[in-house]
């Protein structure tokens, strides 16, 4: 059991040690608009994957953080290009 703990440690310092030493995007959020429902999206650009499926289009540009995402999602949804 000492062993499981120790091996579980080690990895979480050496993800840490990782994730301290990659360098951050400056602007890793922006909205994506799914093209059957209309449902507008927050996407974080630092997540290595694509959305799925591909029916979307990216409506707004990239912003710094996430607070500042939500109030360009509720301007959209004010102008109706977005659903809830």
């Amino acid at each position: 059991m000492r062993r499981i703990s120790a091996l579980c440690a080690a990895a979480g310092i050496g993800l840490a040690a990782l994730a301290a030493t990659s360098p951050a995007k400056a602007d890793p959020f922006h909205l994506i608009r799914w093209s059957d429902t209309g449902f507008c999206q927050v996407w974080d650009e630092s997540i290595p994957t694509a959305p799925w499926p591909a029916n979307y289009a990216a409506v707004s540009t990239r912003v710094p953080s996430f607070i500042e995402v939500l109030a360009v999602k509720e301007g959209l949804l004010r102008a109706g290009t977005c659903a809830f």
